[in-house]
């Protein structure tokens, strides 16, 4: 493990201990273990991810940016924590990063249910989470195992935050078509028509059966766009808090949402019902175009 360097101003608030890195020649990607939350992709020295400049890096609460888990409730929870406990568990390193023939990294994370979780979801379960540094990417793949004798059902999502340098520039494909739940306007339900989605202002959108291969363009002021491809992961979320809530949010700096969207790949919209024994498997690979 090492410390990563993410921007200065939570890079002093990372602990060498709670941290892995992934790196080769041109890229490095970086965990956290408290939650097993993804909080820097470095390519040619650029980040592309987003973490609040008031982010806390205590292992308490959970990570203001980055990719948190979503697992294995998404939105407010009647039994615990909005989003559940996997984005604010301390997740075991169960592969120290690897490289392979091809050249990518991988590292395996793992969380076993525990007398915090059973407290809260009384389930038997194992989460791994293969995080993988491709030359100019990276993948993350979430494998959910019911390890107990009885079903259990879940939403989960990959919460990632990118960065961007100007979001009035920033502009998202792949959506138009879709019903979405616009939680803004009291969780309303539209169709996208739109080919080319902007943020301009609050946007908090859950997309149904949306396409699984999203482009967000213009994130660097010189044009810089990523490719999102999704796999088993139906729903999209769009989200960016804009001025007035950025500014209620203690973890989030004011001038933050100028530099971040939300962009999250999700089985949010229905439920898994997992039998024992069996597994769900859900990732996304992101790319820099």
């Amino acid at each position: 493990m090492a410390l990563c360097s993410v921007k200065p101003s939570s890079k002093d608030r990372c602990n060498p201990e709670d941290v892995v890195t992934l790196s080769n020649s041109t890229s490095s990607l970086c965990v956290h273990l408290f939650g097993a939350t993804v909080i820097s992709w470095k390519v040619d020295h650029k980040d592309y991810i987003f973490v609040s400049t008031k982010s806390h890096f205590d292992n308490k609460k959970a990570i203001r940016g980055g990719i948190p888990i979503v697992f294995p409730n998404f939105g407010p929870w009647l039994q615990g924590p909005q989003h559940g406990f996997a984005r604010i568990q301390r997740w075991q390193v169960e592969q120290q990063p690897d490289k392979d023939a091809s050249g990518d990294v991988t590292a395996v994370f793992l969380l076993i249910d525990n007398e915090e979780t059973r407290a809260l979801w009384d389930y038997k379960f194992e989460l791994r989470y293969k995080v993988s540094l491709l030359e100019r990417g990276f993948t993350t793949l979430l494998q959910v195992t019911n390890s107990g004798l009885e079903a259990f059902d879940f939403t989960c999502l990959l919460h990632t935050y990118f960065h961007v340098d100007n979001i009035d520039k920033v502009i998202v494909t792949g959506l138009s078509g879709s019903t979405y739940i616009d939680k803004v306007q009291d969780g309303a339900e539209n169709k996208e028509l739109r080919q080319q989605l902007s943020i301009s202002d609050n946007v908090d959108s859950i997309y149904m059966a949306t396409q699984d291969d999203h482009c967000i363009c213009n994130v660097t002021d010189e044009g810089t766009s990523l490719r999102l491809v999704k796999t088993k992961m139906p729903d999209t979320v769009v989200w960016n808090p804009w001025i007035a809530k950025a500014a209620t949010m203690s973890d989030m700096g004011d001038q933050d949402y100028k530099n971040m969207l939300c962009l999250e790949a999700g089985h949010v919209t229905s439920r898994i019902t997992l039998p024992p024994g069996e597994v769900f498997t859900g990732q996304q690979t992101i790319t820099l175009l």
